[in-house]
């Protein structure tokens, strides 16, 4: 896998580079700002860039718009955000105008080697991966509508293993309950926020951020 590393923690980025390389993968470029992530990226065409939120020179979200601009230019290129802080609207954005390859996890997650590089690789592959507390503060309750509201209680656990990156086999397995089940309630939850319409994968994506959108 080509990836392109953006942080501006040297540390932290030196660490994500000999982790990588040691597992086989190919860091075309590491970078340290947000604006040499764009043209790198443009440049080499990786599988996956992996960004922080907040980068130079204002700390803020640079990191996230370069990885919004990334996907409008090349929505080919994977995009995992790795960060200590979940940025609600630049969140909503990046998830719902593309279908899969995009992950969203906190950097507590890079202690657990195996989830951090099985979310690289999901969202190489097409997929999504998701930090269960992102998709907590995600799906947290505003003063808006809650689109959500309709949903029984397991239908929003299944909601919260979809938005994780499960497939139906596997929130079935963390649930105890068959596969048949969980389709059903799959099912369910696409006709509650009004889904049925959508095909595709991106239907698993708009069900979790859709209240987001409004």
């Amino acid at each position: 896998m080509r990836v392109i590393l953006a942080e501006d923690s040297i540390l932290l980025r030196e660490g994500l580079v000999r982790l990588l390389a040691e597992e086989g993968h190919d860091v075309v470029a590491a970078v340290s700002d947000a604006r040499t992530l764009v043209a790198e990226a443009r440049r080499h065409r990786p599988d996956v860039v992996v960004t922080d939120v907040r980068m130079p020179p204002t700390h803020t979200d640079e990191g996230m718009r370069a990885a919004l601009e990334i996907r409008r230019s090349a929505p080919e290129i994977g995009v995992l955000v790795l960060s200590q802080y979940v940025e609600r609207r630049y969140a909503a954005e990046l998830i719902s105008d593309e279908v899969g390859r995009v992950g969203y996890l906190l950097k507590d997650r890079v202690a657990q080697v195996g989830e951090f590089l099985d979310a690289l690789e999901r969202v190489a592959s097409g997929g999504a991966a998701f930090d269960p507390e992102v998709v907590r503060r995600l799906l947290a309750r505003s003063n808006r509508v809650d689109p959500l509201a309709r949903l029984t209680q397991r239908e929003r656990e299944v909601l919260e293993r979809m938005a994780e990156g499960h497939t139906n086999a596997s929130i079935a397995e963390t649930l105890y309950v068959s596969r048949s089940a969980v389709e059903k309630h799959v099912g369910a939850i696409f006709d509650k926020l009004d889904l049925a319409h959508v095909t595709g994968y991106s239907r698993r994506v708009l069900a979790v951020l859709r209240y987001l959108q409004s």
